[in-house]
């Protein structure tokens, strides 16, 4: 299982190609974000010494959650070559259990987005720190940490689940795109989710990984709400929370951290469960 999940990162890594368009929707967004959302969020800010320091950390954490499921996909490309390419007969006509194949897969594709998010969080530091923002303290870095490590395993769960459903190139292409596409909606990122319709912002908050995204926000805002808007009303701290999408509410309900813990982990393990079965019908065939 080891030298195969190697096999299949050397092989994500070797291809550039593969690597840029997992990361395809992460540089729309930061392009977007530079180049014309940026301005216009930090523009209606009151305090307008910390507004920069504020977004940036908002699309910064949304950004380490995104990394970790759209590489997830790229990373699964590889699985999908070796079943129209039909290497992986040959695997399995070699003494080699499908079992262990199938979590040389998985593993390959969890580190891989495990790397790519922590690269996104390292690269996320190191441009707020540029822009005259400051570093996270070791707490919340471990607390990021783990945060990345839940988040690639929630989503390599649900893309496993998904891609037992692609079988050639084309599809897995068509299914990337679309994803990539509609992923900075998914989380908010686009359009802050309080300035989206109620239908939508529901989808949002079911979408698990916004939940990562909010938990993440919640850490990296942490410190640049409380300068920036120091001495403003906490119930106006609140509602701008709320609008962001750092912080979650069901109806007058607010969703704290432990509860999106416990739905990404229930949606991980939910999905995971479901690709084991999935993998068990395939091999009595």
């Amino acid at each position: 299982m080891i030298p195969f999940a190697s096999r299949n990162i050397k092989l994500y890594f070797r291809d550039k190609a593969t690597v840029f368009f997992s990361l395809l929707s992460v540089f729309i967004i930061i392009g977007l974000y530079v180049l014309f959302l940026g301005n216009a969020w930090t523009s209606e800010f009151p305090n307008q010494e910390y507004a920069k320091f504020i977004m940036n950390s908002w699309i910064m954490a949304g950004l380490i959650s995104v990394t970790g499921f759209t590489t997830a996909i790229g990373a699964f490309e590889i699985m999908i070559q070796d079943r129209e390419l039909k290497i992986e007969k040959d695997f399995l006509s070699a003494p080699v259990k499908r079992s262990s194949l199938a979590a040389g897969y998985l593993l390959s594709v969890y580190i891989i987005s495990v790397i790519m998010s922590l690269i996104a969080f390292i690269l996320g530091e190191i441009f707020i720190l540029a822009d005259g923002g400051e570093l996270l303290g070791a707490v919340a870095i471990f607390k990021i940490i783990g945060i990345i490590l839940i988040n690639s395993f929630m989503s390599v769960s649900i893309i496993q689940v998904i891609i037992g459903f692609i079988h050639t190139a084309n599809a897995f292409s068509a299914f990337s795109t679309i994803i990539g596409t509609l992923i900075g909606f998914l989380t908010g990122i686009y359009l802050p989710i309080g300035q989206l319709p109620n239908s939508v912002q529901t989808i949002i908050r079911i979408f698990p990984v916004s939940h990562s995204a909010s938990l993440a926000r919640q850490i990296f805002m942490d410190i640049p709400l409380k300068i920036g808007f120091n001495g403003v009303p906490e119930a106006a701290v609140n509602g701008f929370k709320e609008m962001m999408g750092v912080t979650f509410f069901v109806g007058s309900k607010e969703i704290t951290p432990w509860m999106s813990l416990c739905y990404m982990l229930l949606i991980g393990a939910l999905f995971f469960a479901i690709a084991v079965m999935n993998l068990s019908k395939r091999k009595m065939k």
